[in-house]
């Protein structure tokens, strides 16, 4: 300090003010394009704190006379020290002071927040440290711009292209606005005209020659150039509002990158909603599974919009499959963005507190516009809250556990009357093929809807028929008919050939898509729950048994209209097939039974043993012999005859999962195999979710549990293998079933030589038949 104190100040010469100014002016222009990604204003306290921290770390620096790599240091220093108030002052201390979670999103934000935002949906508002991001940039292009305006362009102050460089900047600011914004752009005409006036006034006063003309001379060359600029200015206002009018593109066609990349998240890395219907109204249905608050009477509880189907499943369209500027899963934060095609007459809060589900589709009602996850251990997840405005689905990617509560804020669907919708066409939504539609589909829709002209009296003559002819049954044992699970085309198929159509929502719903689908009209699966709420009640628990699935078909300007064609007759008619009747057989005299016995036909012999030799008597232990046995033997067998037991119980099942059923039949068994042995190990193995959160959770435990010498154990190769295995719908050969078993036979003998003799010891004494809920047939 006392070398600083020694050198003397200097003074920024008074012309690099005003291009200090002039680059902050247009620094802030290009700021203002992120508002359409952060949809309020706090972007804008983020931007402006970038560029005050970032001039005036560089004018301090030039003013002490301090050398560019001190400069940057102290600007990076600066940089988290005073960046907390104006990003996330609710992570720092007092709202103005750094912390490590500030520090840290001031870091995070820096590297990934470019990333971020254009995978995110708009308002961006997760993750925390998304203001950094504009906060990062202004500072950036202020220190930049300012040590370069203020040590490298005064040496040559008249050099056009220096002073064109430094507009490289604030350009690049501008284009970033641009690019990671949204089709709505912010005042595009006027931020455009006023950067270019801006930037060209000023580039023609840096070539100014006042200083070196006479007193005459520099009258005359300043009326020339208020001449030349307002003529500049007027010519620049009229070009660019005649160009943009004529060259500037339609909202639709405005290329934003975030609409070019497709976000990371595919949902069919998820077991499809539907496909665990079964789930529910077998193994869940007396399970309380979430308490909801707010509920109306009739509501309906959306799970999950299935809009793609290939012949096996009704699926949440993946990456590939979402088509449109609405469709495909993005990050969200407390604000979700608007659906289309959604009339909204009213709102509904509804607060949801999870208690037996456990899955990673968000239930809510209608279409959320806000949700707020109120208790710690939810909002620790919230990050992970994705959201697909085409659909109306919420995915919280880490999971719904026990214990978490969110209240969300919905749009509700307004409803229309079947009056209304007679001249109302279908609308032109871009929805994933539906394949392989059996032919009994088509027919059947051309059947239902022979005498119908307009396409809601179509969608009702399907309903109508579906609800009258069939016959519900979820395949319980108190359900008067089996019923099998599924919705693939040969349970489709099989639900319409069959002299009665007997089957649940899950077969109706998809089967009246499927028929909606062949008629060209956009229709969707939708999976939920359809609690009833008592008259007057605050709060009701919904249990699997409440679990119900409907369809939904899009109509022009007026949104998505629900149909439920499961019929409510469980009563199925028997075949009355008449017995035979019996025919009475002649009689036949029986011959006489005879008294001889054939053991009288034997001769009795008698066998003297009276004479025994020495060596034929009974062996005795001795008692030392006795009383060895019963301390070292007794314990021994109480100890090694479970072990032995389950020992076998055990190698029983590993070669039922390895040698009976097929080739994917077996794949999975080695999964469950593995699992077994590491929940009989100790860990924690999740139940009914993915195969692959529960190889990172079991990962992330061997870590903890086992030590770092278990960092190389890996069970997502292992859990990828057997998903592929299992849902390619391929036919499994010998090899890939080996290796998937030495795989998991390698690991799990890894994992046991790795807890200690303790636990491996306990693990004799333990057996468990884990039941994977991830594989596609739920119900079996």
């Amino acid at each position: 300090m006392s070398r600083l104190r020694s050198v003397p100040a200097q003074r920024l010469p008074a012309r690099a003010w005003s291009d200090i100014a002039v680059l902050s002016a247009l620094s802030l222009l290009g700021v203002l394009g992120f508002e359409t990604s952060f949809g309020d204003y706090n972007f804008l306290l983020a931007g402006l704190g970038g560029l005050l921290v970032g001039t005036g770390i560089a004018v301090l620096a030039y003013l002490l006379r301090l050398g560019t790599l001190v400069s940057v240091l102290a600007a990076v220093l600066a940089y988290f020290l005073l960046g907390t108030p104006f990003t996330m002052p609710q992570q720092g201390l007092l709202l103005l002071f750094p912390s490590l979670a500030s520090s840290a999103g001031l870091a995070l934000g820096a590297v990934f927040g470019w990333a971020d935002i254009v995978t995110l949906g708009t308002p961006v508002e997760a993750p925390y440290y998304m203001p950094v991001l504009p906060y990062c940039a202004a500072w950036l292009i202020a220190l930049v711009g300012t040590m370069l305006a203020s040590r490298w362009l005064p040496l040559r102050p008249r050099t056009v292209w220096r002073s064109s460089a430094l507009l490289a900047g604030p350009v690049l600011l501008y284009l970033a606005g641009i690019l990671m914004g949204t089709d709505e752009a912010y005042y595009a005409g006027i931020r455009g005209v006023a950067f270019a006036v801006i930037a060209l006034i000023w580039l023609g006063w840096r070539r100014s020659q006042l200083a070196t003309a006479d007193r005459v001379g520099s009258s005359r060359l300043l009326r020339r150039k208020l001449v030349g600029t307002g003529t500049l200015i007027l010519g620049t206002v009229l070009i660019g509002a005649l160009a943009g009018a004529a060259l500037a593109p339609v909202q639709a066609q405005r290329f934003v990158l975030r609409e070019e990349i497709q976000p990371p998240f595919d949902p069919l890395q998820f077991p499809s909603p539907l496909a665990g219907f079964r789930q529910y109204t077998k193994t869940l249905a007396d399970t309380p599974l979430f308490t909801v608050e707010g509920l109306q009477t009739g509501q309906l509880l959306r799970l999950a919009s299935m809009d793609s189907y290939d012949g096996k499943l009704w699926n949440v369209a993946g990456v590939a499959g979402s088509e449109g500027g609405q469709a495909g899963f993005r990050l969200v934060g407390r604000t979700i963005p608007d659906p289309p095609l959604v009339t909204s007459v009213a709102f509904s809060t509804v607060t949801v507190t999870g208690s037996g589900y456990a899955d990673v589709w968000l239930p809510g009602v209608g279409y959320p516009t806000t949700v707020d996850f109120d208790d710690s251990k939810s909002s620790a997840e919230a990050e992970n809250l994705r959201y697909n405005a085409g659909t109306g689905t919420s995915v919280l990617t880490s999971g719904v556990k026990n214990g978490y509560t969110y209240t969300t804020r919905a749009a509700v669907q307004q409803s229309y009357k079947d009056e209304d919708l007679e001249k109302v066409p279908v609308a032109t939504v871009s929805l994933p093929a539906a394949e392989n539609i059996p032919d009994v589909v088509v027919a059947k829709a051309t059947e239902y809807t022979g005498g119908a002209d307009t396409p809601i009296d179509k969608l009702r003559a399907i309903q109508k028929a579906l609800k009258t002819q069939g016959f519900l049954s979820h395949g319980l044992a108190s359900d008067g008919i089996p019923s099998r699970a599924g919705h693939g085309a040969d349970r489709i198929d099989e639900l319409f050939t069959r002299s009665q159509m007997v089957g649940d929502q899950e077969q109706y719903a998809a089967a009246m898509a499927l028929m909606a689908r062949s008629l060209n009209y956009p229709a969707r699966v939708v999976m939920g729950f359809a609690p009833a709420v008592p008259d007057g009640a605050t709060s009701v628990e919904v249990t699997g048994s409440d679990v119900t699935a409907w369809v939904e078909v899009a109509f022009e300007g007026v949104g998505w209209v629900p149909f439920f064609p499961t019929p409510d007759q469980t009563d199925v008619p028997q075949d009355q097939t008449p017995k035979p009747k019996s025919v009475p057989q002649p009689q036949v005299r029986q011959p006489p039974r005879s008294d001889n016995q054939s053991d009288d036909l034997l001769t009795a012999v008698e066998i003297d043993d009276t004479k025994k030799d020495d060596k034929d008597k009974a062996f005795t232990l001795p008692g030392w012999a006795w009383a060895l046995g019963g301390i070292v033997g007794i314990p021994m067998l109480l100890i090694l005859g479970p072990v032995l037991v389950i020992g076998a119980l055990k190698g029983r099942r590993r070669r039922r999962r390895r040698t009976r059923g097929s080739g994917d039949t077996r794949v999975a068994g080695a999964w469950d195999e593995v699992t077994d042995g590491y929940a009989e190990l100790g860990f924690q193995v999740p139940r009914g979710t993915t195969r692959r959160l529960i190889a990172t959770e079991v990962e992330s435990q061997l870590v903890g549990q086992a030590g770092p010498a278990t960092g190389d154990i890996r069970l997502m190769p292992l859990a990828e293998l057997c998903d592929h295995a299992v849902f390619n719908g391929e036919q499994i050969d010998d090899e890939l079933v080996e290796r998937s078993w030495n795989e998991a036979l390698d690991s799990l003998h890894r994992a046991e030589t790795s807890v200690g003799r303790l636990r491996r010891l306990f693990s004799r004494f333990r057996i468990r038949s884990r039941r994977d809920w991830s594989r596609v047939d739920l119900s079996k």
